[in-house]
């Protein structure tokens, strides 16, 4: 699943700036090629790069023969057809789980996940490794609910193996309307345990900014689920009444976060650094492009922790870098999930959409970390049934009940902030 469609010009992590290239309704047209067309005129007027042509016959020879000699007759299907070749160009890329072809219905569903409306389950995958794999699961969410974690590895939905299928194809079938169940058949690739796991599907409203104050501290837990649009407004918020109530350090909580709005990114760095860069953007040309901290940040020198694990990715993996490489916080937990490169948005035709990764993110010191990962400082992992503490759960917890808890990764980050500040919480 991806996050949102962008308007004009906009950048985005998971997704990206619309941009309606030369070559999107040339591949449509070359997909969606009827028997009978003579293949010459159309490469002369649809604008088919020359050194493609070769390429291009052979896609139409390979379309008629199906259409011509295939003998199941209704499983012939034109549209079927042309998203099928199109996944099947995107994946030849090797971008696995990152560039990515959705239908016209994939691309609904972004949108509402990036406005903080989603109908489904609510998790992240990603293909990784011929698998697909569960980036994090949405905060409030049923799969959250019903016990999806991040990295685990889907096998199969409603009792059908689904490792090999297309990505788009599996995600379809986990997708779908509210109020209908699906079955996942999860694998831990830690212990090796497989669960089935029975979700009914809902309409969510997703909160992507909590805080609460941590019991027995001065410390604030400020999470963010997924930098959806418009995220930074109540992060700025949150950030402003954190101050107001006079909390000596903040614990940034950016588990199982895959991402969002780039600019929503840029912007929450910034509300921590007084200057410098947030991250550099390689293009195909290597030419590199510093983007620099926005001014005005309100919370530059209040203590810090950072937590992140392997479902933090895209914005996350920005954002841990950029407090990493400015000195400005601790990093805690795991290494990161490894999204590093920035995805345009390609429209199709009739509705669906090409995801292409255009541009590489850097951290501000220009390391790179798609398919790697950001380290964090201290590493401290949690066991296999252990989830991270929310905001909302710790409203109603003692002091005590903190302390004894199995999120070692939060305790950690207490500690650390203790000893910063030099007074006991």
């Amino acid at each position: 699943m991806r996050s949102m469609l962008a308007r004009p010009g906009e950048k985005l992590t998971l997704l990206s700036a619309r941009i309606r290239g030369r070559y999107a309704i040339a591949f449509a047209m070359a997909l969606s090629l009827c028997a009978g067309v003579l293949f010459e005129r159309w490469v002369m007027f649809a604008g088919v790069p020359s050194e493609a042509t070769d390429q291009f016959v052979l896609m139409s020879q390979a379309w008629k023969t199906i259409e011509h000699y295939y003998v199941d007759r209704g499983a012939v299907r034109a549209k079927a057809m042309a998203y099928g070749a199109i996944n099947g160009m995107t994946e030849s890329l090797g971008d696995t789980g990152h560039s990515v072809f959705l239908t016209p219905q994939q691309t609904k569903r972004a949108d509402a996940a990036m406005q903080g409306k989603l109908t489904g389950v609510g998790i992240e995958i990603r293909a990784r490794d011929r698998q697909t794999v569960v980036v994090a699961p949405i905060d409030g969410s049923p799969a959250q609910t019903a016990g999806v974690r991040a990295g685990d590895v889907i096998m199969e939905v409603d009792g059908l193996p689904v490792t090999g299928l297309p990505f788009t194809q599996i995600a379809g079938k986990i997708s779908g309307v509210a109020g209908q169940p699906v079955e996942l058949t999860v694998l831990n690739p830690r212990d090796g345990r497989k669960r089935v796991i029975r979700i009914v599907r809902e309409a969510m409203k997703i909160n992507n900014v909590s805080w609460q104050r941590l019991p027995g501290t001065s410390l604030a837990h400020l999470r963010i689920a997924m930098f959806s649009e418009g995220i930074s407004n109540d992060f700025i918020k949150a950030l402003d009444d954190i101050q107001k109530q006079n909390l000596k350090g903040i614990i940034l909580d950016l588990r199982n976060d895959p991402g969002g709005v780039l600019e929503e990114a840029v912007s929450i760095a910034s509300q921590f650094l007084q200057s410098g860069y947030v991250l550099w953007e390689k293009d195909a040309n290597s030419i590199i492009t510093p983007v620099p901290v926005r001014p005005g940040g309100i919370a530059t020198n209040i203590p810090m922790a950072l937590l992140i694990n392997g479902g933090s990715a895209s914005d996350s993996e920005i954002v841990a870098g950029a407090l990493r490489d400015n000195h400005r916080a601790t990093l805690i937990g795991e290494t990161t999930f490894g999204t590093g490169t920035v995805l345009s948005e390609f429209d199709l035709n009739d509705g669906s959409t090409l995801m292409l990764a255009v541009q590489e993110w850097l951290t501000p010191i220009k390391q790179s970390f798609w398919h790697r990962g950001i380290e964090p400082d201290i590493k401290i992992r949690l066991g296999p049934e252990v989830s991270p503490l929310l905001p909302n759960a710790e409203r109603d917890m003692t002091e005590d009940q903190l302390n004894a808890s199995s999120d070692l990764q939060l305790r950690k980050a207490i500690e650390v902030l203790a000893s910063q500040t030099k007074r006991e919480f």
